[in-house]
């Protein structure tokens, strides 16, 4: 299919088997797309169950694919369906292979994963790279451990794919910070297609709370947010049990659980938070940006986009980084603590509840990230709409020719 149009397609493949970061991370950069160009509409395929709660910008929508969850074995089942995961994969690889048939980006940006979920994008990317559309792989800054990654990805069959299929990578983060693709055997084709495009800069908006909260945030106070909330029990459990313990904490608490974490100790947490004069609790809010960017300081476990979005409102922040089931969180926070952005909690600080109430206690003392200066931190979101733009413009006989020079 080669007809010319005057609207730009771009579609975004995250496959979200679980939390909320890689359907966060495209959809700031889908608003980020359209914002910069009244002729682009972006299509985000994503295998989210609460990608319906969020807000979308006009000219970007979603299909949401059947959602499957990762085990603590490695293997993955339905997430509600109950039928075979491989019934589950064919489904959503059909369902993905098909939307892009008919929506026909020039566009594709594959998050993360290059081939995605079980290898479910092949299909699409054979389909696309035939009608020349403009093939994009976006990786976050860390990773993983680089064994780690390695054998993960020589399982994956993904380095090979970086050549078979991308017209470009971008990494939304910086070389001097670190490089996702360390320790893998990766040519230098692919090296010459990697772009470093600095964090992706997010911004807040209108702020939607309860009537009981709105007192609460117009005044300062601490967010402790453990992001999809998952694997954040230990996190909340240490902050509620500082507070328990200690009467010094200068400000009060707002814990966001967040969408993930099992209701049964949702509710045990808001339970002894009640308790409490200095502490609130809430499930999920949508717009956590607009949150972090009125609270007095952030307390996380480091995930990409807390990180990106610690950088963008300048908040000071104390990081408990998990080390399981990747090392991903304690490498990037390690390395931000090293360079002054903000302060780690070490694992054994992590679980001892007068080591969290002390660094609490400092944390309004700490220098804010803006203190440090490191050129093209947070250049991200206008790099991503400038690469995008240029595919955009090429048209797909120039992508054809990009390709050859690639030898792809």
């Amino acid at each position: 299919m080669t007809v010319r149009r005057h609207q730009k397609r771009v579609l975004i493949y995250s496959h979200d088997s679980f939390g909320l970061g890689h359907l966060r991370r495209c959809r700031a950069i889908a608003h980020s797309l359209v914002d910069a160009d009244p002729t682009v509409s972006i299509l985000i395929l994503s295998g989210s169950p609460i990608i319906g709660s969020f807000d979308f910008r006009s000219r970007v929508d979603f299909v949401r694919v059947p959602g499957v969850i990762k085990l603590r074995n490695g293997e993955y089942v339905s997430l509600n369906l109950h039928i075979d995961i491989d019934e589950t994969l064919a489904m959503r690889s059909s369902i993905i292979e098909h939307t892009a048939d008919i929506f026909d980006p020039d566009l594709l940006l594959v998050d993360k994963e290059p081939l995605g979920l079980r290898g479910e994008v092949r299909g699409t990317l054979d389909m696309l790279q035939r009608r020349g559309t403009a093939l994009v792989l976006g990786l976050r800054d860390v990773m993983d451990d680089p064994d780690a990654l390695e054998s993960e990805w020589e399982r994956k069959q993904a380095v090979p794919a970086l050549a078979e299929y991308y017209d470009e990578i971008w990494v939304y983060g910086l070389r001097e910070i670190c490089d996702p693709l360390a320790g893998l055997s990766v040519s230098k084709s692919v090296r010459e297609r990697m772009t470093y495009t600095g964090y992706l800069r997010r911004s807040a908006g209108e702020l939607y709370l309860p009537p009981e909260l709105l007192g609460i945030v117009e005044k300062d106070f601490l967010l402790v947010t453990p992001g999809g909330g998952g694997d954040g029990e230990a996190l909340i459990d240490l902050v509620l049990t500082a507070y328990e313990n200690d009467s010094d904490i200068p400000y009060p608490a707002l814990l966001v659980f967040g969408p993930f974490m099992l209701p049964e100790h949702r509710a045990v947490f808001a339970s002894r938070a009640a308790r409490l004069g200095n502490v609130w609790a809430i499930t999920f809010n949508a717009r956590l940006e607009s949150l972090m960017a009125r609270a007095a300081g952030v307390v996380a476990m480091g995930g990409y986009n807390t990180f990106c979005e610690i950088l963008s409102f300048d908040k000071r922040a104390l990081i408990v980084p998990r080390k399981a089931p990747r090392l991903e969180q304690f490498i990037r926070t390690k390395r931000a603590a090293e360079l002054g952005l903000l302060a780690m909690l070490s694992e054994a600080g992590g679980r001892d509840y007068r080591i969290m109430a002390a660094a609490l206690r400092r944390l309004p003392h700490q220098p804010p990230p803006s203190a440090v200066s490191i050129p093209g931190l947070l250049e991200g979101m206008p790099t991503v709409n400038r690469l995008a733009r240029t595919w955009l413009d090429k048209g797909r006989a120039d992508c054809f020719a990009a390709r050859r020079r690639f030898g792809t």
